[in-house]
């Protein structure tokens, strides 16, 4: 397909704005179509760009790595459109425990991840409990830590602006209306909104956890379901949050402070609710009780809001999201099933089916290309 190919890129989360900006800025007509439905897991995300502290192994890993070595291309080609703040900040990320043989363990593996990242991931340094109270002041006074100091956060809500921000510089379109229907004719697609009718050479389907509804549309079964994920905001007052590094238990939970006194607490994995995006009184005690028990200090905070969005989980055993070109419709790609791990795989892998799409070279990493069917959980 040739740079002047028109797409149509369905859903703006970080898959979405990271395909459009791919392919805008490579020269094609893009369109993307958003119907602003509640829920979207990008605008919920806690946003921790720090692969190499995660539990994740084997070739999801190696995309999720791939995705945080990426960043600073990102932001360097975000730049080049005058995008220069899309909330990203490399303060470090702390594993921590109150026992330190489990940190010694857990430290073997972060190092060798970390001397393969090189650069991107920085240093890895033991902190005792009084160096991580100078890091993170409302930790429990019996932690101790492993810092990794390139570990970074971004404002997810930012990081589409800004990259649906580039792609309309670079001439896209963007439309905020449902999709009622996509019709392949003769290798071409129309698609079909409430309100108007789109030609386009290629569709790509960045819809989230709707992506599997769109697909079976067009009798494609899709391994991709919805998860509920809870997170609460706090905010600490006084306290310059600006630069303290993400807390990662050796669990499922997290801590991410942003600026201005902001903290994201959190979050729930919640499968079977589809997509209620309600939080819930056992979600909010849950997410709550996971934080003050590594972090008691933050008791006094103020709560300041909840979010909820609904992941698209991929049902792979390897857990790998789907992106590539859907097997037997021609012009028809994927782009969904990134989990929790959208904001730090989506920018690379939406690039990444830019390239593939116009016929680039792609980066050779297991989560680009789907498997024989969509349907394969393999």
């Amino acid at each position: 397909m040739s740079p002047t190919s028109r797409v149509a890129v369905i859903g703006s989360g970080i898959a979405g704005a990271a395909v459009a900006f791919g392919l805008a800025s490579r020269g094609a007509g893009v369109t993307v179509i958003d119907d602003s439905m509640s829920g979207q897991a990008t605008a919920a995300g806690a946003g921790i760009v720090a692969p190499w502290v995660s539990t994740s192994t084997g070739a999801y890993y190696e995309a999720y790595a791939a995705g945080g070595s990426f960043y600073p291309e990102l932001l360097r080609r975000l730049a080049e459109f005058g995008v220069t703040d899309v909330g990203y900040r490399r303060t470090g990320a702390i594993i921590v425990d109150r026992d330190p043989g489990k940190l010694a363990e857990a430290a073997v593996l972060v190092r060798e991840r970390a001397a393969a990242a090189g650069r991107v991931a920085g240093d890895v340094v033991e902190l005792d409990p009084s160096d991580l109270r100078l890091a993170f002041p409302p930790i429990d006074r019996e932690m101790s830590g492993l810092l990794v100091t390139g570990g970074g956060r971004v404002d997810g809500r930012m990081l589409c602006d800004g990259l649906l921000t580039a792609a309309v510089v670079c001439g896209a379109e963007l439309v905020r209306d449902s999709v009622v229907g996509l019709t392949p004719s003769q290798g071409t697609w129309t698609v079909t909104t409430t309100s108007a009718r789109i030609g386009v050479d290629a569709v790509v389907v960045a819809a989230g956890a709707c992506s599997a509804e769109i697909l079976a549309r067009l009798g494609h079964t899709v391994a991709i379901s919805p998860q509920r994920g809870q997170l609460i905001h706090l905010s600490l007052r006084g306290a310059n949050t600006a630069v303290w590094p993400t807390v990662h238990p050796l669990g499922h939970h997290y801590i991410t402070p942003f600026d201005s006194g902001r903290i994201v607490i959190g979050a729930t994995r919640e499968d079977g609710t589809g997509f209620d995006v309600r939080p819930t009184a056992a979600g909010q005690k849950q997410v709550l009780d996971d934080a003050l028990s590594i972090a008691p200090g933050l008791a006094d905070a103020t709560l300041l809001e909840t979010r909820v969005g609904i992941r698209p989980m991929s049902l792979r055993s390897s857990g790998l999201p789907f992106a590539g070109q859907v097997p037997g419709s021609p012009g028809l790609w994927l782009a969904s099933g990134f989990g929790a791990g959208g904001l730090t795989m989506g920018p690379l892998i939406g690039d990444g089916i830019a390239c593939a799409l116009l016929g680039e070279p792609a980066p050779e990493i297991a989560a680009l290309g789907l498997s024989p069917s969509p349907s394969t959980s393999a």
